[in-house]
């Protein structure tokens, strides 16, 4: 192919690019994006499996059997196909916990960071709309957070309040809002010296509809961005939480504290801690790798994956 060639074909793309509606250009964009559809792919998987838990598990998640303790996969020696993964120290199908965890995980990891979104989109448009002694008293805030360790705040609050899926949710969404506040605070302060802000003042709109309506659409991108990254994070505090054992309780199956529970046999059953493992890498890789394709596609150069 000549120089000439390649000239005329790229000449050719911008002009199919220009012809196209920003939904079809987005559309192309997200379905050319491996990471993103990869991404997508494994959470929708879970999602799947978490709704339909009761469908796909073979057993229940809380029977007991002291006669099937320890039970190896059924690629192991000893393994029974009653059993596909195995079972736990409690003689619990360990496939039926594994299914049954996805729930655990998908609730509080999409009610933590929605718990987050809340609080920190709230405040960055308020800093960076308002600016002034606002923006400073809620830099205060930020800079106070950040300086907090996190997970031994969060271990002291569960500890004082009494450990529960709901009590997990609050406080890892409570104290995972900074990067919300940020990101949507450095965009505010972008956003309000534009002409169609000062447009909408200059008609008579007051500050909160401009905020509803002219702030807040232009930063739902970046926020969607930042929850599927939130969504990752939240599950991976949890699970710190469920194995430092105050998170989730006992027996209510989460894969945390499956990991928990099988590390004093990890040695000479390592499918307790592996298998619980692949589940929480294949979530949280999913949720970051989705959240980069969408950083990709709804950037204004829309890199490709």
């Amino acid at each position: 192919m000549t120089d000439t060639d390649i000239t005329l074909a790229a000449v050719e793309a911008e002009h199919d690019t220009d012809t196209l509606t920003p939904g079809q250009i987005f559309r192309r964009r997200m379905f050319g994006h491996t990471g993103f559809l990869i991404g997508a792919g494994l959470i929708g998987l879970i999602v799947l499996i978490a709704i339909f838990a009761p469908l796909l598990a073979p057993h229940d998640p809380f029977a007991q059997s002291l006669s099937s303790r320890m039970l190896p996969p059924i690629w192991s020696e000893g393994g029974s196909p009653d059993h596909l993964l195995g079972t736990d120290q409690n003689g619990r199908d360990y496939l039926s916990r594994l299914i049954y965890g996805t729930r655990v995980s998908i609730t509080i990891g999409i009610g933590a960071a929605t718990i987050g979104l809340l609080i920190g989109v709230t405040l960055g448009v308020l800093a960076g709309y308002f600016g002034g002694w606002a923006d400073h008293a809620i830099s205060f805030l930020l800079t106070a957070q950040l300086a907090l360790p996190g997970l031994l705040l969060a271990m002291a609050l569960v500890f004082i309040i009494g450990p529960s899926i709901w009590v997990v949710i609050g406080i890892v969404g409570v104290l995972h809002w900074t990067y919300y506040l940020v990101v949507t605070r450095a965009a505010t302060q972008r956003i309000r010296n534009l002409d169609f802000v000062a447009a909408a003042a200059a008609s008579g709109a007051g500050a909160r509809q401009i905020l509803w309506h002219e702030i807040l659409p232009n930063l739902m991108s970046s926020i969607i961005v930042i929850f599927t990254f939130e969504l990752g994070i939240a599950i991976l505090a949890e699970s710190s939480l469920s194995f430092l054992g105050v998170g989730i309780q006992p027996p209510t199956p989460s894969w945390g504290l499956m990991i928990a529970e099988g590390k004093q046999a990890m040695f000479y059953r390592p499918w307790l801690v592996i298998l619980p493992g692949i589940c929480l890498f294949l979530l949280v890789i999913g949720a970051n790798l989705m959240g980069d394709g969408l950083r990709d596609v709804t950037s204004p150069e829309g890199r490709d994956g």
